[in-house]
Order: C-alpha cells, then sequence, then structure tokens
C-alpha cells in the first residue's frame, strides 16, 4: 500500500472503530474493511476506495463523479464493485457516504 491508501485506511479506520463485528485485512491488494464477514471498502493505492454494493444501488451510483468498476488485476468486476478516486472523497463527510452505501447494501444482502 502506498501512502495515499496508508492514510486513507486511517480515515476509514477511525469513522468505522465503533461498529461492532468490523474487522480488518489484507485482501486483493487492498487494505479491507469487512462487517460480520463481509467486505464493506478497501483502500487501495493512490487514495482509491473500493466499495461494495449491490449490483442495482453500484448501477446508479456509477453517474457519480469519480466512480468506475472496479478492476482488479486483468479483471474487470460488476456494478457491485466500484471504484471512488480521492478527489471524491476528500472530505469525511463524502467519505462517509460512500462508506454508509457499502453498509446499507450490506445490510440488505444480509436479509
Amino acid at each position: 500500500m502506498d501512502a495515499a491508501a496508508t492514510e486513507l485506511a486511517d480515515r476509514v479506520r477511525a469513522l468505522l472503530m465503533s461498529e461492532p463485528g468490523l474487522e480488518e485485512k489484507r485482501m486483493f491488494g487492498t487494505r479491507a474493511f469487512l462487517l460480520n464477514g463481509r467486505i464493506l471498502v478497501g483502500t487501495r493505492n493512490e487514495g482509491v476506495l473500493l466499495v461494495r454494493v449491490t449490483e442495482e444501488k453500484g448501477t446508479a451510483l456509477l453517474t457519480e463523479p469519480g466512480v468506475a468498476i472496479a478492476v482488479m488485476g486483468a479483471k474487470t468486476m460488476g456494478p457491485s464493485w466500484l471504484d471512488v478516486e480521492s478527489t471524491a472523497i476528500e472530505d469525511d463527510e463524502s467519505l462517509m457516504f460512500w462508506v454508509d452505501a457499502a453498509r446499507e447494501s450490506a445490510a440488505e444482502t444480509a436479509e
């Protein structure tokens, strides 16, 4: 992980540290934050946030500035895996928007 990814991981950790069931792991070249065993978000090089949402929500969120379908290695993921550029999450409010989107999707799929 580069410095931007480490800084982003610190920001995410600060926002989620009181969340029961939160786990942090290195996965897929990211620092992943899992809730009850399900990946919510991950921090990637250059301060990119990897966000896991439902496919329907991901399709809608692709219209947001700085958002693209994630690419992992040679594989382009579907709309349920999004990369959010660092410029779109410069403040904690915008970062929390993406964390909340991932949390809502996790709750929907857990039902």
